[in-house]
C-alpha cells in the first residue's frame, strides 16, 4: 500500500509540474494541449500501477526512465540521450580522463551501430577493433535497433570481466568475433617527440579536461628542443569536449573565429581566438582521416579556414553537433542537441566532414602485415627502437632493427 501510495504522489508530483511546463517550456503550444500531453503520460503510468499484474517487480525508477527514453527514442537523433544515475556520473569521470570498459567510442549511423574509433591504448585498440567496424552482436545479442543508452549499457561492466562483440569489417568475409576484457581507462591524452631533427610530432588521443594542459606542456618542450616545423596528429581521435577543443585550436591561431555554434533561435555564439600563449608560427602539417571527429573537427576546420596549416589525410567523420549534457533531480542525466558548429568559414560539417587540403588514403596492410606489426608490438621491439633511437635514425640504424627481428 505504501509503495502504491508513493507512486501516486509522484504521478501527482509529475502533474503538478507539468502544469508549470507548460507555461515555463512549451510557451509555444496551446496550453489545453500541454497539458492533455502531460495527463495522457500521468494516466497511462496509473493504468499501470493499477493493472500490470506483477507490478510489484518493477522499480518506480526504472519506468519512469524507461519513458524518458522512449520519448527521446522518437526524436531520431542518436546523439541525444538519457543516462541513469550510473552512466551519468561515469559520464562525467571520461570526460575527465578516466573511466571504466572497453575503450571504444560508438555512434548509429544509418541504423548500423558503427565504430567512430576505439581509443590509443585501451583493451578494444590494442585486440584489434577498428574504426568503421559496425557492431552488430554483444554477447551474442543483435545491436539492431538498440538505443546508444543501451549500447554503452552493455559494453561497460565492472573491470576485469569480458563482453564478446562481433563487428563486420569492410574486405572481411566473414564477422570478426572478438573477447575483450573490460577495464578501468586511464587517458594520456597527448603524447610528443621529435621524428626527425627539426620536425616535431604530437599526438592528440582524445579531448579530455586535461588536454589543453597537457598540449602546452609538450608544446614548452618541443620549444625548448627548437623544432622548425610540427606535425598534430588527429586521426583516429573521435573528439570531446567544445570547450576543450577551443584552447587546443588557440595555441595555434592567433586572431579570429576559431568555431561558432548556432542554436535552434539562430543565435551565433562565436568562440575566437586569445593572442597570448599562441605556440610559434612554425609550419604545421594536421593529420587527420574518418575515424577524427567532433572536437578533431573543430581543431582541423579552424587550422584549414585560417590557413595556419595544411590538413592532410582523409575526409573526416562528420559530427558536428553539439550536445549540452543537464542533471535531472534524481541524478540522472540527459545529453541533448542543441546546436551545430560551423567553421570560420561558415561551414556546418555535420554528416558532411572536413575534406583535407591534400589527400592521403591510409595504409591498407595485408592479414600477414597486421599479425606481424601485433607481434612486435607485443614483443615490445618497435618501443624497444624508438627508445634508442629519440631523434634520427639512418637507413642502417633500420636494416640493424629488421636483423634483429
Amino acid at each position: 500500500m505504501f509503495k502504491r501510495r508513493k507512486f501516486l504522489l509522484l504521478l501527482a508530483l509529475v502533474l503538478i509540474l507539468g502544469l508549470s511546463v507548460k507555461i515555463e517550456v512549451w510557451g509555444d503550444f496551446k496550453n489545453d494541449e500541454a497539458y492533455k500531453s502531460i495527463r495522457l503520460i500521468v494516466e497511462a503510468l496509473t493504468l499501470i500501477q493499477n493493472n500490470y499484474l506483477e507490478i510489484d517487480k518493477i522499480n518506480t525508477q526504472d519506468l519512469i526512465h524507461g519513458a524518458i527514453e522512449g520519448a527521446i527514442g522518437k526524436l531520431g537523433d542518436p546523439h541525444t540521450r538519457f543516462m541513469n544515475p550510473e552512466l551519468y556520473k561515469e559520464m562525467k569521470v571520461e570526460t575527465q580522463g578516466s573511466f571504466g570498459g572497453l575503450g571504444v567510442v560508438v555512434t548509429i549511423r544509418d541504423e548500423k551501430l558503427l565504430v567512430i574509433s576505439p581509443i590509443e591504448g585501451t583493451p578494444a585498440h590494442k585486440i584489434g577493433v577498428k574504426a568503421a567496424d559496425h557492431i552488430i552482436e554483444i554477447d551474442n545479442e543483435p545491436t539492431k535497433n538498440l538505443t546508444l543508452f543501451e549500447v554503452v549499457r552493455r559494453l561497460r561492466g565492472r573491470p576485469g570481466t569480458k563482453v564478446r562483440i562481433t563487428v563486420e569489417r569492410e574486405g572481411e568475409e566473414a564477422p570478426l568475433k572478438f573477447e575483450i576484457t573490460r577495464a578501468v581507462i586511464e587517458i594520456e591524452s597527448v603524447k610528443h617527440g621529435v621524428i626527425k631533427e627539426g620536425i616535431g610530432y604530437i599526438r592528440i588521443v582524445n579531448f579530455s579536461q586535461d588536454t589543453p594542459q597537457e598540449l602546452k606542456k609538450a608544446l614548452n618542450d618541443l620549444d625548448k628542443r627548437d623544432i622548425k616545423s610540427l606535425i598534430l596528429d588527429l586521426r583516429n581521435n573521435p573528439g570531446g569536449l567544445l570547450e576543450v577543443a577551443v584552447p587546443v585550436a588557440d595555441c595555434f591561431i592567433r586572431e579570429g573565429s576559431i568555431v561558432s555554434i548556432k542554436g535552434r533561435d539562430q543565435k551565433e555564439e562565436v568562440f575566437k581566438a586569445k593572442q597570448e600563449g599562441t605556440f610559434r608560427d612554425v609550419p604545421l602539417v594536421l593529420l587527420i582521416n574518418g575515424a577524427s571527429a567532433s572536437a578533431s573537427e573543430i581543431v582541423a576546420g579552424a587550422i584549414q579556414d585560417t590557413k595556419r596549416g595544411v590538413i592532410l589525410g582523409t575526409k573526416s567523420f562528420g559530427k558536428g553537433s553539439v550536445q549540452t549534457v543537464l542533471p535531472l533531480k534524481d541524478g540522472s542525466g540527459m545529453a541533448i542537441t542543441t546546436a551545430k558548429y560551423y567553421t570560420p568559414s561558415g561551414l556546418c560539417i555535420h554528416e558532411v566532414g572536413i575534406t583535407p587540403d591534400i589527400i592521403v588514403e591510409d595504409v591498407k596492410l595485408s592479414k600477414a602485415e597486421i599479425k606481424m606489426l601485433k607481434r612486435l608490438n607485443e614483443k615490445g621491439l618497435i618501443e624497444k627502437f624508438l627508445k634508442s633511437h629519440p631523434g634520427d635514425y639512418t637507413e642502417k640504424d633500420f636494416e640493424g632493427f629488421l636483423e634483429e627481428i
